[in-house]
């Protein structure tokens, strides 16, 4: 029967339970120290769904199915994880016959494992050797190197090639019926016999197996404490990430008298999955990889800013041990005592200032690609509407543009500043009817800011209240009774903007018995469907380029095709990113015959115009202007139209055509203004 003799040629392989002890007892040090950070943490319950935890880790772990979206890294990951997946499959197998008398390391079995454990171990060798060349030789910008990397990714190498050099010295020494399933120790063990004799053999055998043993257990008690953690820590965070909707802050209870500040500006103030992330966080890069502020040449880079909420964790966790001891030597008070408590944010750096300049804040655009990309699911975004929210709320620290916009929206409930009064003028002109004049409207068409008061977006408008008219859609809008939706101030910071803003439409939404709300724009689209539920405001909202694809599958719409021409869709990452609305757009442009070329962020992928988080309000004072560099995109694909669904982008890409002086080669519609063109 196929086997062989585990502790081959070893004597005192007792001492292994000494030494793998000693490891533990490190490993388990590591993981108490980092556990006493997080706990530095508020309290957060993200045990809401455990059976998709576990499957997302199956998926998104095992599967590596965001890891594989970059090729290039996530092959070479793909090969290293597997590779040590089967071999401690391996060493498991071999640990229950040896050590617990369990007879299974023999026949089929046995050989599965010599197979798999020299291919995936081969993959895994040679993953490392392209993470070292990638690391070290072709540096890419996004990859910052540590000595923990280095010594991490040479203790892996060392222990896989002196795995197989063990092996080959066994088959070397002794014959091996079963040396063919094995085929690297076998082809090891070729130069080995023949230019050593037995009792070299099994000398170098002897000291190679325990060589071999002493790098596994110190990789073992150094795994809490350098980059390997990873392995653990990052499906911990696929089984604990936020599901359903997301960028939605948590709101804020005005009414409670008991709160004493907004936002967050000290670390201990975040939760404990937000420290937590810090450490998941690998620093592979990505996320600066496809940060529009950070390409566009801001200083702003998401990476740098979860690594530095790192280090002044671990800043914030030796001055609560300092200062507790300070307060028992000095109070003989107890370890958890008041004082110590109010004494450790004293030696700690400011989080917003020292630690994360304020201008990295404003720079955010909430696109989320960032969060998107990362492979273990860290959470971003939800941070800098924290630290924005205390800046406006607490500290009254924002941009001077913000300031003109937060007053335009109090004053007038839009972030122009324009008469409220005003508000239906447009759209009444149209022959658009009010919910005062037609109660029993079967949906609400909600123009938003830009639909009812910007030139260029108001021909958006135009064009769907045609489109709305010739399908026979039963609509009205709130007319004057509109007020600004509230996602601009909400994702400035100021919540109790986008509280009244939002109380008062929905009071007003309710009053006139909406169901039913069809948006033109993708801001007022998410805000509404899915975070005024939180103010129990509770509607069917459906983004225009949807309702529209419904419109014609109906039958109710018919276009003519227009013959020879090409388009490049543009996807606005609050109906993308934030609502996974990739396709229906791109149906409607091909139902009329258009050609879609796609720019080089796409989809999931797709680069933000700039105007996300607010930003559309705020001037852009350093590097490139983003909507520039989307708008150069845009150009590259040579195309007749640039489309988009979002009034905010088309505003940008339509600035970025004039700033590039291509407007009579490309124009920048609206895929309404498309389908109004052949209907």
């Amino acid at each position: 029967m196929a086997t062989r003799q585990v502790y081959w040629n070893i004597e005192g392989e007792h001492w292994l339970y000494l030494f793998f002890i000693i490891a533990l007892i490190f490993f388990g040090y590591g993981v108490y120290k980092r556990l006493s950070l997080w706990k530095l943490g508020q309290p957060e319950n993200r045990w809401k769904d455990v059976w998709q935890g576990i499957k997302d880790i199956l998926v998104y772990g095992f599967g590596h199915k965001r890891i594989l979206k970059d090729s290039y890294p996530g092959i070479m990951h793909f090969c290293i994880f597997w590779g040590f997946v089967f071999l401690a499959f391996a060493t498991a197998m071999i640990t229950l016959q040896a050590d617990f008398g369990l007879h299974i390391f023999h026949g089929w079995l046995y050989l599965f494992i010599k197979l798999t454990s020299n291919v995936f171990g081969l993959l895994a060798i040679l993953g490392i050797v392209v993470a070292f060349y990638r690391r070290y030789i072709q540096r890419p910008d996004r990859l910052d190197n540590k000595t923990d990397d280095a010594i991490t990714l040479a203790l892996i190498f060392v222990i896989l090639l002196t795995g197989f050099v063990i092996e080959g010295t066994r088959i070397a020494a002794t014959p091996d019926p079963w040396a063919g399933w094995g085929f690297i120790g076998q082809w090891i063990s070729i130069p080995l016999k023949a230019s050593l004799n037995e009792a070299q053999l099994l000398s170098l055998h002897r000291f190679l197996w325990w060589f071999h043993l002493l790098l596994a257990m110190t990789f073992i008690g150094y795994f809490p404490y350098s980059k390997m953690f990873h392995v653990i820590l990052g499906p911990l965070n696929m089984f604990f990430r936020h599901r359903g909707p997301i960028g939605i802050p948590e709101p804020i209870d005005f009414e409670d008298e008991s709160i004493e500040t907004f936002g967050k500006s000290q670390l201990r103030e975040f939760t404990w999955k937000t420290l937590f992330n810090t450490d998941v966080c690998l620093r592979c890069g990505r996320c600066q990889d496809n940060c529009p502020a950070y390409l566009s040449g801001k200083h702003l880079n998401p990476k740098k800013i979860i690594q530095d909420m790192r280090v002044l964790m671990e800043e914030t966790g030796e001055a609560l041990k300092a200062s507790q001891k300070l307060a028992v030597a000095n109070q003989g008070a107890d370890l958890e005592s008041a004082a110590a408590e109010e004494a450790v944010e004293l030696p700690v750096r400011s989080l917003i200032g020292e630690v994360i300049p304020e201008e990295d804040l404003w720079a955010c655009t909430t696109c989320r690609s960032c969060e998107q990309q990362c492979p273990v699911f860290v959470e971003h975004v939800d941070k800098t509407i924290d630290m924005r929210r205390n800046l406006v709320l607490m500290e009254t620290r924002f941009p001077a543009e913000a300031q003109l916009a937060f007053r335009n929206m109090e004053n007038n409930g839009n972030p122009w500043g324009i008469g409220w009064t005003t508000r239906a003028d447009f759209l009444t002109g149209l022959g658009v009817k009010t919910f005062d004049e037609d109660p029993n409207a079967e949906y609400l068409y909600w123009p938003g800011c830009s639909g009812a008061f910007d030139a260029r977006n108001q021909k958006v408008s135009a064009a769907l209240v045609k489109l709305f008219q010739a399908a026979g859609v039963h609509f009205a809008i709130l007319g004057n009774s509109e007020k600004c939706c509230g996602d601009s101030a909400r994702k400035l910071g100021n919540e109790y903007l986008f509280y009244s803003l939002a109380s008062e439409n929905i009071e007003v939404m309710k009053g006139y018995g909406v169901k039913k709300i069809i948006t033109q724009c993708p801001h007022c689209f998410n805000i509404l469907k899915n975070e005024y539920p939180q103010l129990d405001g509770n509607f069917e909202v459906i983004h225009h380029t949807v309702f529209l694809l419904d419109l014609v599958k109906e039958g109710k719409l018919k276009f003519k095709n227009i013959a020879g021409k090409s388009v490049t869709y543009h996807d606005s990452c609050y109906l993308g990113r934030y609502n996974q609305i990739y396709d229906q757009p791109r149906e409607l442009l091909k139902m009329v015959g258009l050609e879609i070329k796609e720019m080089a962020h796409t989809g999931e992928k797709s680069f933000c115009c700039g105007a996300g988080g607010g930003r559309m309000w705020l001037e852009e004072h350093e590097g490139e202007r983003i909507n520039v560099m989307r708008t150069d995109e845009a150009i590259a694909v040579k195309t007749n139209y640039v489309s988009t669904a979002c009034p905010f982008c088309l505003t940008m890409i339509v600035d970025g055509i004039a700033m590039r002086e291509v407007g009579e080669d490309l124009k920048a519609l609206d895929i309404s203004e498309i389908l109004e063109m052949v209907i």
